[in-house]
């Protein structure tokens, strides 16, 4: 993988994340609207540009306005283990707003593994992969998703839970993602969300059920909403970094 991920995380979370961290919001949530419980179990975790932290929750190159980023705790892994998790992407955003969402798999020192999953908001055909985003390397089922549409009810939307834009607002519904980890290490996984050439009509991404060899992995806290973790005098070199760092500098 090329370095521009690492980049887009580092200006996202700002420090080496041995601790699970949240910039922008964050959170856990049973049942709720369109969301409906995961997978074999009963909570979720999620992100949202709702309330999002400028320039988080990107991709770099692929644009965006204000988001959320999540990142785990470190986890280590074998040979060969596989890594699992649900996802459902959900937007309010439509026609010519093309929010998207990602996962990601980095080493514990955040370099750049593999890309998990991609959603992307558009007004017709599939959303997963995320249209014009990166290559995703995990297998999803389904391969291929398009959004079941109409202005979703979901409160970590804040305000514009049940609003539509235009044509491409809606959500998904959960979709698995399996992944394969070729060598053993330590690792986290990053998890975001970004609104694009806007800050209105919110999206989000709920996400549920991170087992490594079926061993669960840490969900956000419930400390986020809102908030973020990282206050310390490196997320804000970092975040002064990113913000005047030309992109040949990553």
């Amino acid at each position: 993988m090329k370095n521009y991920f690492l980049a887009a995380l580092l200006c996202c979370v700002a420090a080496p994340a041995y601790s699970q961290t949240c910039v922008g919001t964050c959170g856990t949530s049973g049942p709720d609207g369109v969301v409906t419980a995961p997978p074999g179990g009963t909570t979720y975790s999620y992100v949202t540009t709702s309330g999002g932290a400028p320039g988080a929750g990107q991709l770099a190159g692929e644009g965006g306005t204000n988001g959320s980023t999540y990142t785990t705790s470190v986890f280590t892994a074998a040979a060969g283990d596989a890594l699992d998790f649900s996802f459902n992407y959900i937007t309010s955003d439509g026609s010519g707003f093309a929010d998207y969402s990602w996962a990601a798999l980095l080493t514990g020192s955040l370099d750049s593994v593999a890309i998990l999953f991609t959603a992307r908001t558009k007004p017709f055909g599939t959303i997963v992969p995320g249209q014009d985003l990166p290559g995703v390397e995990a297998t999803l089922s389904p391969a291929s998703v398009p959004i079941i549409s109409g202005g979703p009810l979901w409160s970590p939307l804040g305000g514009y839970s049940g609003d539509c834009y235009s044509a491409g607002c809606g959500y998904t519904g959960w979709i698995s993602s399996t992944y394969e980890i070729a060598d053993a290490g330590s690792y986290v996984l990053g998890f975001g969300v970004t609104n694009w050439a806007d800050n209105i009509f919110d999206s989000g991404m709920a996400f549920s059920g991170i087992t490594v060899a079926g061993v669960p992995v840490d969900p956000p806290d419930g400390r986020s909403s809102g908030a973020e973790y990282l206050g310390n005098d490196a997320h804000r070199f970092w975040r002064s970094w990113c913000s005047y760092a030309p992109a040949s500098s990553w």
